[in-house]
């Protein structure tokens, strides 16, 4: 839970989206394309259902003709080439018309419980208009430029959870295929992509190959907005983490049979084949590939040679981080059958509780449990409390600062949660109820009821001080989408990155392979 190694994490079969895919395909799902209002500029809407866990689901795509300069991927952006809602059904003549009327607004807009899903796009115009241009030439693009870039087009948003007036996540959260965390934003974004093949096929007047289609996912620009949920989230991310570990020791302790370590093998080469194919233009990013480049032909060597998983785990000490954490990955692709129903064990039921009756020494021995990482450091230096988090009043999203030397201190968003638990330890008193405590000293209550709640969910915290002038968000934006299935990780500083979602997945006739389908290993 050290922020430098979750920043190394790689998707695998457990992520959400390849998760999505295989039900899609154990159901032999059909997406279907009922509404197609486009005029030969690409300039409509569209309206795509698919069923799953004997439900309907509907995009709605709205694409709109806005002028190059109005185009920004800003989050407070007012205009985008593309809107979408995911809907509950199928909707009718009077429902399209009014979320194609809406839906394009976005934040100025607001929905009802039947709408799921908000979302917008950008198109990458230089890669849509050469697709555009190979076409109506009567030609496939050049796969080389296809794969620089990855995209179509790039999310700036894809909101869930009773944004602007959307169905709460509790309002489907039961149902069959959409228990799962995020599975209705990933559904979402798969059905995305392929309006975003079927606009440039539009256009361009010619069909692309699926050998291209299957290159091309959906791009997106995630930055600081993003980082706080996994603070804000203990108790998901503990359920994550524990989804993964137990899928670790399940493969640690299996035997290596051969057809086990032929799909590890398999799987090696396709992530060397990654790994070629990968360049980033940040320095530290492109030092790590460098490094893992350098060791993954060993790797290899030893995923032929050695008897067990465990082994293998065990020699990998010697590695980065980044070629441990994408053993890890391959390892635990390796065994479908032992893993894949941990997927079911991604949410949790569990919601953070205070309990005002626990005697105050018996939290302060949970502190010296389970805290002494935070209580060890001394935020009296500088360097250990450079940074605070805050929300921007323009942008509405999560920023850091630097406390010595900008303004806003005392807007802190609290995300200091080690200084605060110190702060609590050194407060807490020998004897008496916590309740006694809280009553007179209440700025403590969020750290008691984080100390309590974890006491039982060992991996909720990040073990880190997320304040100091060593954190780097860019390690919280890559765990969390590792578990979303991303791939192609393209850090422009240590606040944001761009990344591909659903690149090399199955297309919609090809859900039956999505079994074979591991996003860490994509060509």
């Amino acid at each position: 839970m050290r922020l430098s190694r979750m920043g190394a994490f790689f998707p695998s079969r457990l992520s959400f989206l390849p998760t999505l895919l295989r039900r899609l395909g154990a159901e032999k799902a059909k997406l279907t394309r009922p509404v197609w209002e486009m005029n030969a500029a690409g300039f409509g809407h569209a309206v795509y259902s698919i069923d799953l866990g004997g439900y309907t689901y509907s995009l709605i795509a709205i694409s709109t003709d806005i002028p190059p300069e109005r185009r920004t991927d800003r989050v407070i952006a007012t205009e985008w080439d593309s809107a979408y809602v995911l809907f509950d059904g199928v909707p009718d003549a009077d429902d399209i018309a009014r979320i194609v009327a809406t839906a394009p607004k976005q934040e100025a807009a607001r929905f009802t419980h039947r709408e799921l899903v908000l979302s917008r796009a950008n198109k990458s115009v230089r890669l849509f208009d050469y697709v555009v241009d190979c076409l109506k030439a009567g030609q496939q693009p050049d796969p080389a430029q296809v794969e620089a870039t990855g995209y179509l087009m790039r999310t700036t948003a894809v909101y869930g959870n009773g944004k602007f007036g959307i169905a709460d996540r509790g309002h489907f959260a039961d149902r069959p295929g959409l228990s799962g965390p995020f599975m209705a934003e990933m559904l979402t974004v798969w059905m995305i992509r392929n309006f975003t093949h079927d606009l440039v096929e539009h256009v361009g007047g010619m069909a692309l190959s699926d050998d291209i289609k299957r290159m091309l996912g959906i791009g997106n620009s995630t930055g600081l907005g993003m980082a706080p949920f996994l603070v804000a989230h203990p108790l998901l991310l503990d359920a994550w983490m524990q989804v993964r570990e137990t899928a670790l020791a399940r493969v640690r302790a299996a035997e290596l049979p051969p057809d086990a370590r032929s799909r590890l093998v398999a799987l090696s080469k396709g992530a060397a084949q990654h790994l070629d194919g990968w360049h980033v233009a940040d320095e530290i990013g492109q030092a790590n590939l460098e490094t893992m480049r350098r060791e993954w032909p060993v790797v290899m060597e030893r995923i032929a040679d050695t008897p067990s998983v465990d082994a293998l785990i065990k020699e990998a000490d010697v590695w980065s981080e980044g070629t441990q954490e994408r053993l890890v990955s391959l390892c635990i692709d390796a065994f479908p059958d032992l893993v894949d129903g941990l997927t079911e064990c991604m949410a949790t039921p569990f919601v953070p509780v205070l309990d005002p009756t626990m005697p105050c020494a018996e939290l302060a021995a949970l502190i010296a449990r389970d805290w002494d990482w935070a209580c060890a450091i001394d935020y009296a230096q500088p360097e250990e409390e450079a940074q605070f988090w805050y929300v921007s009043e323009e942008k509405l999203e999560p920023r850091l600062g630097n406390r010595h030397a900008e303004p806003g201190g005392e807007l802190e968003s609290p995300l200091d949660v080690a200084r605060r638990v110190k702060a609590l330890a050194r407060d807490l008193p020998e004897a008496g109820r916590l309740g006694s405590f809280l009553a007179q000293h209440p700025q403590h209550r969020s750290a008691a009821r984080r100390v309590q709640t974890l006491a039982h969910h060992p991996y909720g915290e990040i073990r880190d001080n997320l304040i100091s002038d060593r954190c780097l968000p860019i390690d919280m934006l890559r765990c969390k989408l590792s578990f979303f299935g991303a791939s192609r990780f393209d850090p422009k500083s240590d606040r944001w990155t761009r990344i591909t979602l659903a690149r090399g997945a199955p297309l919609p006739g090809e859900l039956h392979l999505a079994e074979a389908w591991h996003p860490a290993c994509d060509p």
